[in-house]
């Protein structure tokens, strides 16, 4: 299916019901978008006013794509409709000296009950001074569930992550009950291996299919097929289907023919009870015109998946990694 075809498909999902003469006679393939619960385990929010990003530039394309503000009223107009029951709020790489405040904001979000975000991921550096000092006021936390430091950048030296200072501190978040998610250049994946086998009591999360580039040659799409089947082996790994959609030549510069080996390959070697769904909002606006375009491409992709994986996938999973209640 093309772009276009696609595109047709997902506005006649999200269109009002026609009048009952005018209804299609068979059964949908799948449950309809509104009628199954997600929980968005990848929210991204910034409030340009209060937060300094460290990645920011908003002289790239990117940046005038990304380049203002994102709010809770935002996401809630991108998801109307979608039945995004729980979202899991993913650290927006602040500058470091603003990872407290970061911590705060979204502890006080989640404190305030008025929208779907209840849980979060806040930003940390595992082998900077005072990591343990910072962490530590986490475990046990009812909101804050890990720590992330993005690792896919060009600035993040090769195996950088595998100093013994970093490994350290990725190990005690294990001791706190803490994950830590995996955000890294596919390349690295056999290195990140390394970082999970020293370290087995901490639990992962590997983003955005391990970052499956859709500008990758077909050598480069085996190497990453068979890094992530490795790193898929090891049991304290799990994985978000999110992201991926925004490595696209440009928004809306796909098709389901390219995004659906990345998914599938994902959820056959990690399996059903090791994926969840991450709608990396609004960073998926790179490749798509609007959330509701990436729910609908991996709802079309999985539609011939058992009921039970789907639910697991958009809901499920998370509900139990995470613990929410």
């Amino acid at each position: 299916m093309n772009r276009r075809a696609f595109l047709a498909a997902a506005a006649v999902v999200a269109a009002a019901d026609p009048a009952p003469a005018q209804k299609p006679k068979q059964e949908p393939a799948v449950t309809p978008p509104a009628a199954l619960p997600i929980v968005d385990t990848h929210q991204h929010l910034w409030d340009l006013t209060k937060f300094q990003l460290a990645w920011f530039d908003p002289a790239t394309p990117e940046g005038k794509i990304l380049g203002h503000s994102f709010t809770p009223k935002e996401y809630a107009a991108a998801t109307a409709g979608l039945n995004v029951v729980k979202a899991v709020y993913m650290e927006v790489d602040v500058v470091p000296e603003q990872q407290q405040k970061e911590a705060d904001y979204v502890v006080e979000l989640c404190e305030s009950g008025k929208t779907p975000t209840c849980a979060a991921v806040v930003s940390g550096r595992p082998n900077a001074d005072g990591f343990a000092v910072y962490a530590k006021q986490f475990k046990g936390h009812k909101y804050v569930k890990g720590i992330r430091q993005v690792l896919h950048v060009k600035e993040t030296p090769p195996a950088y992550f595998l100093d013994p200072k970093f490994v350290a501190g990725i190990k005690l978040l294990g001791e706190l009950g803490l994950s830590f998610d995996l955000c890294v250049r596919p390349a690295d994946l056999p290195d990140h291996v390394k970082l999970v086998d020293q370290c087995p009591n901490t639990r992962f999360i590997l983003d955005h299919c391990g970052n499956g580039d859709l500008k990758h040659t077909p050598s480069q799409r085996e190497a990453w097929k068979k890094d992530m089947a490795e790193i898929a082996k090891r049991k304290n790994v799990v994985g978000k289907v999110s992201g991926f959609i925004a490595s696209a030549p440009g928004r809306g510069k796909w098709t389901l023919d390219d995004v659906a080996p990345i998914i599938n390959h994902t959820l056959d070697v990690l399996g059903p009870d090791r994926v969840m769904f991450g709608g990396d909002w609004p960073v998926c606006l790179l490749g798509v015109e609007k959330y509701a375009d990436w729910a609908a491409i991996l709802q079309t992709v999985v539609a011939d998946r058992t009921a039970d994986q789907q639910k697991k996938l958009f809901h499920d999973n998370a509900v139990k990694f995470y613990g929410l209640a």
